[in-house]
């Protein structure tokens, strides 16, 4: 498959809305994030985290986890649709609602962290920076991270190069970071983790990939059927692989540039005072 990341494309918009139809695949197979990734993300302290494109949850749950108090924000309906699955019941500090990143139903400098993590490639960079600066409270950190896997390791790089994963971060949004004039300096870590999968699961995690997705049934069987093959080659029996990857994390802290609170008087962590349309 191509080298070209498919939110570099004219098709990106409908590469973005790939995601709910293969929502279940993506939940199953998608890998979470490692403890100190999210600690460096978010801090350690209990903080009220806004998530951007928080997709079926799988940072959500790290995050609330850790006692944070996390408002996800997802746009596709089908994806939201999962994560709320996953909460049934949701637990104190999980709020949700359907919403772009580049247009937020939370008010003015009303949270501590901003975090996007997988999502931020498909977001309009500049309204989305502005929209986080709005958010943030003075002090507050925007955090990025994306999951890449380790094509260190040659079969890893047969496996991205048969799905066309990224081999690395998509640069535009980091780049974009480092040249707003409403955030400080970026600061960046990565972090090392093993993700294990059987032969179900790496099915699911290639169809869970927006360009296989879109791919006809033909190309889609192809490619599915030599995922098989390299499990059969590099499978370990009941054990099955180990997928490495790198949690590659950006934090920066908003400049005090933004609009007053919306209300000076409101209770700081009083949900009325935050969210507009929050469930």
């Amino acid at each position: 498959m191509a080298d070209v990341h498919p939110s570099r494309t004219p098709e990106r918009g409908r590469y973005a809305r790939s995601f709910g139809a293969v929502a279940a695949d993506y939940d199953r197979a998608r890998p979470s994030y490692p403890d100190d990734a999210v600690g460096w993300l978010v801090g350690d302290r209990p903080a009220r985290v806004l998530e951007l494109g928080a997709g079926t949850g799988k940072l959500t749950e790290r995050l609330v986890g850790r006692g944070h108090e996390v408002l996800a924000t997802e746009p596709d309906a089908k994806m939201l649709r999962r994560l709320r699955e996953q909460h049934a019941a949701p637990p104190t500090g999980l709020a949700t609602a359907q919403a772009a990143a580049e247009q937020l139903p939370v008010a003015n400098r009303s949270v501590d962290v901003v975090v996007a993590a997988q999502a931020a490639h498909w977001f309009d960079h500049e309204r989305v920076l502005a929209e986080a600066a709005r958010v943030l409270r003075p002090g507050g950190v925007l955090a990025w991270a994306w999951n890449i896997m380790d094509t260190r390791i040659p079969w890893v790089r047969r496996l991205r190069e048969l799905i066309g994963s990224p081999a690395e971060v998509p640069p535009e949004p980091v780049a974009a970071l480092t040249a707003s004039e409403l955030f400080g300096e970026v600061e960046t870590a990565a972090f090392r983790f093993w993700h294990p999968l059987d032969r179900t699961s790496l099915a699911a995690l290639v169809s869970s990939n927006s360009v296989v997705s879109l791919a006809s049934e033909e190309q889609r069987a192809e490619i599915l059927d030599r995922a098989d093959a390299l499990y059969d080659e590099y499978g370990r029996g009941p054990d099955g692989m180990l997928l490495p990857y790198l949690t590659h994390s950006y934090r920066a802290t908003v400049l005090d540039t933004g609009p007053e609170p919306d209300d000076a008087g409101a209770d700081p962590l009083g949900t009325d005072a935050l969210l507009i349309d929050f469930r």
